[in-house]
This record gives structure tokens, C-alpha cells and sequence, in this order.
């Protein structure tokens, strides 16, 4: 039976790709700067005879896994590889090397049960019909996303995949476990950059000047009403400004104020209306108080829509993988992810992987200096792969 033979490989290379995962977290990269990773795993897939095409994208990789009659069906896997700027805190034998990088979203994990199941499926290639295209991708966390450019570069053309899969830590479930939701999941997320400038002066003589710091707050404030005011309650909206800076003492009126934010939503149509009615208030509101202002909101990640057909599918089969016990309901998040790029262009799920060890352990969040993961993970994320490809070829 595939099932258990998948089960039986992913424990069979589970050291291996354990090992793996330690090199690749010890060697973080950030975005679009995987030089030495993509090397790394070239060299994998070379070892495994499996064909690949690097370079696409700048440091993206291409392989395919050719079964019998590979031109019938293709299922695409996708990986992310970068990480983030953040000083690893953990005491491990695999701590980072590179100081102030560390793959604290979890990019090594993803990287690395994608090529256990590369592993599994090239053993397997005899026993399935059509092929299997594996994408390693770069620069997930940076705008404009390192998935939008792979697909420019045509990595989902020639063959065109029916469908696309990948994975991604979940720290608040346990090791062993997988979670999943049809439709829409996670949200957009757009960066706000906004520069306001004005004659600037002394704090006493606040009439010779335009305080720039009193447009900032009124400015932030009042765009709030985006979202509570002008926004469909139904459609779950943030609007967050996580960064000002303007000023240097305490009796100067500065010349410049930054504010740097984000706007999310799990609606297309608002999300354009919105960027509009954040323009607008900006502009006026600055102009009644005769300050100057430029402000841009460069398009970012699209809401991540699981394919309801596809993720009802992957949900069974996650049952009879991981047993319904160990299947999980996951809720709708705001945070983004640049795999919504591949479910806008072909039927995608992305679910999440339980990372924790019995909800005791390993439940530092990602993005934090001291996320780790329970390792057995990794035998589910390998597997879970591969079990789903191979499934979804038969569809």
C-alpha cells in the first residue's frame, strides 16, 4: 500500500532530513540572498538524481519528478527558504552561524520536508502516473514577495501544475498533527509609507510653523475610521502603523515626520476602495493643516484562498495519513503569506504543521528569537507531501 510505504521512507529518512534541517538552520539567509541554501539543495537533488533548474528568480530552484506517463498530470509542492533579521536566543547545536539572521518562521522546516518528500516520491516515481514539481522559492518575507517573481519567471508553466500544496509550522498544534480551512484563510497585506513635511520651527512658537508631529497623530488617528467607519463590518479589515519617527528634542517642531504601517483584508474589492479612502484622508488632512505629504502603498501579498474542492480532498486524506483525531479546524488569520500568489492563479491549499511537543514544549511563536520545533514534525511534513501529491495526481 503508498501510504504505508510513504510512512515507512519518512522514518527511514528522517535522520537525514534532520540533518538537513540543522545545516539549514545553522546557515540562515535573508531574502533573496539564498546563495548558499539553493546551492545546498541543488546539490540534494543532484545526489538523488532528481533534475532541477536553479536561478529562477535570482535564487529559486525548479525540479520535477517524473512518473509514468509525466505529461498526464502535474502537482506542484512549494517551499519558502528565506529568513528573517532576527539574533537567535536558543542554546542548540545548530544555532545560527550568521549573526542577527535566524529562521525563525520556520523557512528550514518548510525547505527541508519538502525535500524528504522529494526523496520519497523519486523512490516512488515507478508507482505514480504524471509528474511532481517541486518549488523552492525565495524571499517570502519581503515585498513583492518572492512567489509573485517565480511565477513571472514562468514556474508554473511548461508543465502547468493542475493544483499546488505547501506547508508552514503551526507552534500552537502538536507535533504529529496538521490543520487546515477551505476558502479564504489569511489576508492581504499591504505596506503604507507616508512622509509628511512642513516649515518647521521652534516648540514656543507653534502659529510660525506646521507641526508636523500634531498632523502625524491626527493623521493616524483619523484613518482608523477607514476601517471602522467606511469598511463592511462583515469583512474582517486591520489597519496597524507600527513605525513613527520625526523629531529630535524636545523643543524643535521637525521638518519631516515618517509613518510606515499596514492595512489587511480578505476582500479584493475593499482592499482597492480602501487603499483609495487611505489616500484621500491623507491628502486632505494634511492639506487643511498646509503640510505637504507623499504617501504610497505599494501593492503587497493577496489573501491566501485555499481551494475548498482541493482542502476538502487534502482533509480526508489527512485523515487516513494522521488519523481525524489529529486533523484540525484552523481559524481565519490576518497575517499574510506570498503563497496566495500560486491560489490566485491555480487551486492551492496551504495548511499548517504542529511543530509543538504535547503543548508543553517548543511553543515560542515564530518570528521570536527562541522558536524551535519537535523534529518528529518532520517525518508529518514529509510525508504529508507526498501523500497529498500523490493523491491529488489521481484526482
Amino acid at each position: 500500500m503508498i501510504l504505508s510505504k510513504i510512512k515507512e521512507k519518512s522514518e527511514l529518512y528522517f535522520t537525514e532530513i534532520q540533518e538537513i534541517r540543522h545545516h539549514i538552520h545553522a546557515h540562515p539567509e535573508l531574502s533573496f540572498h539564498e546563495v548558499n541554501t539553493a546551492a545546498f539543495i541543488a546539490d540534494k537533488l543532484k545526489t538523488w538524481g532528481i533534475k532541477y533548474q536553479a536561478g529562477i528568480a535570482g535564487t529559486g530552484i525548479i525540479a520535477i519528478i517524473e512518473g509514468r506517463e509525466p505529461g498526464k498530470r502535474c502537482i506542484a509542492l512549494r517551499a519558502d527558504m528565506d529568513a528573517l533579521p532576527i539574533e537567535e536566543k536558543n542554546e542548540i547545536t545548530y544555532k545560527s552561524q550568521n549573526k542577527g539572521v535566524m529562521h525563525a518562521c520556520g523557512h528550514d522546516v518548510h525547505t527541508s520536508c519538502l525535500l524528504g518528500a522529494a526523496h520519497i516520491l523519486n523512490d516512488l516515481r515507478d508507482e505514480f502516473t504524471g509528474s511532481v514539481k517541486l518549488i523552492f522559492q525565495p524571499g517570502e518575507e519581503m515585498h513583492p514577495g518572492g512567489a509573485s517573481l517565480m511565477i513571472a519567471a514562468g514556474v508554473l508553466e511548461n508543465p502547468r501544475p493542475d493544483s499546488i500544496f505547501a506547508l508552514h509550522v503551526y507552534p500552537a498544534l502538536p507535533a504529529g498533527t496538521v490543520g487546515f480551512r477551505p476558502g479564504k484563510y489569511m489576508a492581504s497585506a499591504d505596506e503604507i509609507y507616508i512622509t509628511i513635511e512642513g516649515k518647521g520651527g521652534h516648540a514656543a512658537l507653534p502659529h510660525q510653523s506646521v507641526d508636523t508631529i500634531a498632523v502625524a497623530a491626527f493623521l493616524i488617528t483619523g484613518l482608523q475610521q477607514v476601517v471602522s467607519r467606511k469598511a463592511n463590518p462583515l469583512i474582517p479589515s486591520v489597519l496597524t502603523f507600527g513605525k513613527i519617527q520625526g523629531g529630535f528634542t524636545t523643543n524643535v517642531i521637525p521638518e519631516k515626520v515618517e509613518i510606515q504601517g499596514t492595512f489587511r483584508t480578505m476582500d479584493e474589492k475593499w482592499r482597492k476602495e480602501a487603499h483609495q479612502w487611505i489616500k484621500d484622508f491623507t491628502l486632505s488632512t494634511c492639506a487643511a493643516y498646509g503640510a505637504q505629504v507623499t504617501i504610497e502603498i505599494p501593492e503587497g501579498y493577496p489573501c491566501v484562498y485555499n481551494d475548498p474542492e482541493l482542502t476538502g480532498k487534502a482533509i480526508e486524506w489527512a485523515n487516513a495519513f494522521a488519523g481525524s483525531a489529529n486533523v484540525h479546524a484552523l481559524d481565519m488569520r490576518m497575517t499574510g503569506e506570498d503563497f496566495s500568489f500560486y491560489t490566485h492563479h491555480i487551486p492551492g491549499c496551504f495548511f499548517r504543521l504542529g511543530t509543538n511537543r504535547d503543548n508543553k514544549e517548543f511553543l515560542a511563536p515564530v518570528h521570536n528569537a527562541h522558536f524551535d520545533i519537535d523534529e518528529s514534525a518532520l517525518k508529518t511534513g514529509m510525508g504529508m507531501m507526498a501523500w497529498c501529491a500523490l493523491n491529488a495526481l489521481k484526482s
